[in-house]
């Protein structure tokens, strides 16, 4: 059995004993088990799929990070991951997280114009009064 721990920047998502990872790198998809060598990979946004101990899959919808495997852990560090135990249901969750996600995002380039006008005004006005 192999340890797989994904941890967001708020916390940990995951912490379950497992017996497969399988994820995806830039240069294709990789399966991990216990016997295998000590790994680190860059990740790519994907699925990130998982057998328990039970022998029951999991599925992870994870954003770029890193995969680090050292001895019996697997470590998955990601800005955004959604959990789910089947696709269906992984993409109605993945499909909310991305509207709020542009909502946000939306917002805050708002503000940020709103600040840059803000400042070119200014340089406006003290290159008046020079």
């Amino acid at each position: 059995m192999m340890r797989l721990k994904v941890l967001l920047p708020a916390g940990v998502l995951l912490d379950k004993a497992v017996q497969k990872v399988i994820a995806e790198a830039e240069n294709g998809s990789f399966c991990l088990e216990p016997r295998h060598i000590d790994f680190v990979a860059a990740l790519v946004p994907g699925i990130l799929i998982y057998t328990s101990e039970d022998n029951v899959e999991g599925f992870l919808a994870v954003g770029e990070g890193t995969l680090v495997k050292c001895g019996k852990e697997v470590l998955v560090s990601v800005r955004n991951a959604v959990h789910g135990t089947e696709l269906g249901v992984l993409k109605a969750a993945l499909e909310t997280q991305f509207r709020e996600m542009d909502e946000s995002e939306h917002s805050s380039r708002s503000a940020l114009a709103r600040l840059e006008a803000g400042v070119m005004r200014r340089f406006i006005e003290l290159e008046e009064m020079l």
